[in-house]
């Protein structure tokens, strides 16, 4: 569903935000990008979303170029971000309403709207209120549901958990898996260790750019995922340091 080809962004000819990134997410399938502020995580979903053009490479999201197509490969895509973009003095349903529109589904009713937000546990005296009055759980409920009314075969999720308290956490991740039987290919970055454990099928580290590793679920359910996460990105900086060093050295040397 989602195939990421030699991805990279580059800043100011130097900053290698994103780095020959290369990955899928298949139908039906939970993969967590783990890591932490700065890592590339957040470059690489507004890559996939074509917020911004990449260096090199490209995603393909349902077979469609998102660099070549961009608008038609979006049809097939839902996104929640860490704060969801809601209209504050729209209610609930209203905001679904708008959306959906927006997404392409102009045939959508009341009824439809009622059924998206029961599914994701929005309470029905939350279906009329305005949005400004909502949780922050509350808010990502409705993102979710605003993905589940445009039925998009790809759900990206950036930081969804992100001061979440336990209890709103569980249940965000409980709907995932909701998502996940419907066959949704679903991308979530975070840096959150305990629930990327929980929820994924797959999960990637990612450190200054850098895919530097990948476990399947058999892998984190065995693994001390907190000191392998440490261990990699510790060690990944390390070489990069050394790297830098050497080079330096080597410099230095012929200035000599």
């Amino acid at each position: 569903m989602l195939e990421i080809q030699n991805l990279t962004k580059v800043y100011d000819n130097t900053i290698r935000a994103v780095n020959n990134l290369n990955l899928t997410v298949e139908s039906g399938e939970i993969f967590v990008m783990l890591g932490a502020n700065g890592a590339g995580k957040t470059t690489t979903i507004d890559l996939i979303l074509g917020f911004i053009e990449p260096t090199e490479g490209t995603a393909l999201i349902n077979g469609i170029d998102i660099v070549k197509e961009p608008l038609e490969a979006k049809k097939y895509v839902a996104y929640v971000s860490e704060n969801v973009m809601l209209y504050g003095n729209f209610t609930a349903r209203q905001n679904l309403d708008f959306f959906t529109k927006l997404g392409g589904n102009k045939d959508a009713t009341k009824e439809d709207y009622d059924e998206a937000m029961r599914r994701v546990g929005l309470p029905e005296e939350a279906f009329k209120r305005r949005v400004k009055s909502f949780s922050k759980g509350m808010r990502q409920r409705l993102g979710i549901a605003i993905a589940i009314m445009k039925n998009a075969k790809l759900v990206l999720l950036d930081e969804p958990t992100s001061g979440l308290d336990p209890r709103g956490g569980a249940e965000f991740l409980e709907l995932l898996q909701v998502l996940k039987s419907e066959e949704k290919a679903i991308f979530m970055s975070t840096h959150d260790i305990f629930r990327a454990s929980q929820i994924a099928d797959r999960l990637g580290i990612m450190s200054k750019g850098n895919l530097v590793a990948l476990m399947e679920r058999d892998e984190i359910v065995k693994a001390d995922l907190q000191e392998i996460y440490m261990e990699y990105v510790q060690s990944y900086n390390y070489d990069q340091v050394g790297e830098v060093a050497e080079t330096i050295t080597e410099d230095t040397d012929d200035e000599r």
